[in-house]
């Protein structure tokens, strides 16, 4: 035997009823929106890696040119200056076997070395997040006789 159901029961039933479907689009707005999230989160990190890697190869790639040191005139006594073609062609080597595309610079007076690096990013989720990004390198030559 069952017992006996009161008309507020049936209401309650009726009033719940009316809900149905309701919390499904509510899941499924918040799934989208939390996956949305996740979307940006990982090609913002990929993008912010991007970046921190031509960052880091441009400041390799001038520390590299730096190296070039002239050496006739080091040793002359004529100062210590790089020799801008060893810097260069140093500077471009490193740059190629990192893959990335850049330019180098020696100032005038030979005792520093600009680089800048651009390469490219692929976002995976949002296309609008692809792009390119640059970094830049210095090296400073600095003599402590």
């Amino acid at each position: 035997m069952t017992p006996a159901r009161s008309p507020l029961d049936a209401r309650i039933r009726r009033a719940l009823r009316d809900d149905r479907g309701a919390m499904s689009l509510f899941v499924l707005v918040t799934v989208v929106a939390l996956f949305l999230v996740a979307a940006l989160v990982y090609d913002g990190a990929g993008r912010l890696r991007a970046l921190t890697h031509a960052e880091g190869v441009a400041h390799e790639a001038a520390r590299a040119g730096g190296q070039a040191v002239d050496a006739g005139k080091a040793i002359s006594g004529g100062g210590i200056t790089v020799d801008r073609n060893a810097a260069v062609a140093a500077a471009r080597t490193y740059l190629s076997r990192a893959g990335v595309s850049g330019t180098v610079s020696v100032s005038e007076d030979g005792a520093s070395l600009e680089v800048d690096v651009t390469g490219s990013y692929r976002a995976v989720f949002l296309a609008g997040a692809s792009g390119t990004v640059t970094g830049h390198g210095s090296a400073n030559l600095v003599y402590r006789g």
